[in-house]
């Protein structure tokens, strides 16, 4: 009896272990100065870690290439000159690792449109009916020291992070 009693804590735990993160989804990125939608995203976890991919763009139809990128940043997940890349569809977060639930840090994000790199956290915010009024994400790129801007993310679904374009 005991035997059956730990295994079925063990598979519990295990079940757990691999159960999505709150980050993980679909998600509409949203410019802190004008509140305006800028992209489409998609998290999601591979080997454990975390990574965000471009999925449609509010301003830019999806064959744009990341020509203001470097040719390669230490860590980027995909071989092959990152400025050749399209913009859509290619991980510009990557590498992040779990602290807790909701919460990655230790990764990068590449904003394609100048090409910069920053350190870059997310952590999810439940809806507290005072700050946040839905779940939000927040996605913070940092120089360093905690230097950085935020932008706070609205949860979506695979539909509407697929069918920004230009207007």
């Amino acid at each position: 009896m005991k035997k059956i009693i730990v295994l079925i804590i063990f598979m519990t735990l295990a079940g757990l272990s691999f159960a999505a993160d709150p980050v993980e989804g679909y998600w509409l990125s949203i410019d802190e100065k004008t509140g305006n939608i800028t992209a489409g995203w998609y998290i999601y976890q591979e080997s454990g870690k975390l990574f965000g991919k471009i999925l449609s763009m509010s301003d830019f139809s999806k064959d744009v290439l990341a020509e203001n990128c470097n040719d390669s940043y230490q860590g980027f997940p995909v071989a092959g000159r990152v400025s050749q890349m399209p913009v859509v569809g290619t991980p510009w977060i990557f590498g992040l690792t779990r602290n807790r639930t909701g919460e990655w840090s230790g990764g990068n994000v590449i904003n394609p449109e100048d090409g910069r790199m920053y350190r870059c956290r997310v952590i999810i915010r439940p809806e507290d009916g005072r700050r946040f009024t839905v779940e939000t994400l927040e996605m913070r790129g940092e120089i360093g020291l905690g230097i950085g801007r935020s932008q706070f993310w609205q949860r979506t679904n695979q539909q509407t992070a697929e069918s920004l374009g230009p207007k």
